[in-house]
Order: structure tokens, then C-alpha cells, then sequence
């Protein structure tokens, strides 16, 4: 399965770290376009300049892990589609030059699902996305979830309280299902 990542997922990090997690064990295929990317790095920017710089050196890493996840959206492609906010025609024109089957997103009133069907792309929310996924290989999402984690603990961020991490993270469904096992 091909999957669109829109910029929201990617920034913040630990949604991102989940989700590239998740398609690191085999289960989808990520794409991105160069456009979305540099949202993401604008998105970090506001932060600040090292914020920035982080951003940059965590898309330059993506890239290698996948470097097939790089989709190149054609001009024609942008301009025969609409949606309510012209400014993410480029990420669903990215779905449909990559092949995606499916748009990760947490904008889901930008991305209406009549638009989007007659493109053969689903919507997904990432709760419902990565609870799907839980369901499926239990035990490779308590994996990811572990390792992100621990590379938050080991960033100085208490994690003590897991489901109010992912809650946070915009995942409180998967947190749920989590804290049920």
C-alpha cells in the first residue's frame, strides 16, 4: 500500500516518528513530494533557527531510508484538481502522481472524501491509520511505540504517562487500545 504523508504528520515528531516507524516494518509504503517536505521544514522554522536545523537534517535522513518516497507532481495534475483550501491541491496531487492508495493526514476538513474518491484515494486520520495497524501486528506497534519512546525519555521528555503522550500526538484512540493490552 502507497501512503501520502501530508506535512501535519510529519511535524510533530512523535506522529512522525510513529508513523515512519510503522512503515518501516514493511506494512506501507511512505510518499512525500519535495513541497511537502519544505512545509514541514517551514512548520519547524517557527520555532526557531536550531528547530529548523532539525528538521532538515530529520528530512535528509527520510529521504535515504526512502528513497523511493520522493514524488514528483506534475503541473497538469495540480491544475485539474480543487478543494477547499487551494493550498493543499499539491498534496492531493501527490496522491495521485504517486499511486497512493491512501492521504495521511490530520486535515481532514481540507480533504473531502467525494474529492479524494474520485481520485481512488482514501483519507486517513492517523489515530484510526496506526489503530488499524494495532489490530493487525500488535506486537510491531507496541515495538514502535517502545522505541519512540524511549528516544523521547532519552530527549529529556517524561514518559511516564504514555496515553497522555499519544493523546498529545494527536493518537488518543491508539493510546486507548494500548493501555487495554
Amino acid at each position: 500500500m502507497r501512503v501520502v504523508i501530508d506535512a501535519c504528520v510529519l511535524f510533530p515528531t512523535v506522529l512522525r516518528e510513529l508513523v515512519i516507524g510503522v512503515a518501516e516494518t514493511g506494512t506501507f509504503t511512505p510518499l512525500w513530494s519535495l513541497r511537502i517536505l519544505e512545509e514541514w521544514r517551514r512548520a519547524a522554522a517557527r520555532f526557531g533557527p536550531m528547530d529548523e536545523a532539525i528538521a532538515e537534517a530529520e528530512i535528509a535522513r527520510l529521504r535515504v531510508r526512502f528513497p523511493d518516497a520522493d514524488v514528483t507532481v506534475q503541473d497538469e495534475t495540480q491544475g485539474r484538481l480543487t478543494l477547499p483550501d487551494p493550498n493543499d491541491v499539491h498534496v492531493l496531487a501527490a496522491a495521485v502522481d504517486g499511486k497512493a492508495d491512501e492521504l495521511l493526514t490530520l486535515n481532514t476538513r481540507d480533504f473531502p472524501t467525494n474529492a479524494l474518491a474520485a481520485e481512488n484515494v482514501i483519507r486517513r486520520h492517523p489515530d484510526e491509520f496506526l489503530l488499524e495497524w494495532f489490530h493487525d501486528d500488535r506486537q510491531a506497534v507496541e515495538q514502535v511505540v517502545s522505541q519512540v519512546l524511549t528516544r523521547a525519555r532519552d530527549h529529556g521528555i517524561d514518559i511516564s504517562n504514555r496515553r497522555a503522550i499519544l493523546k498529545k500526538a494527536r493518537l488518543p484512540r491508539l493510546g486507548k487500545a494500548l493501555d487495554q493490552v
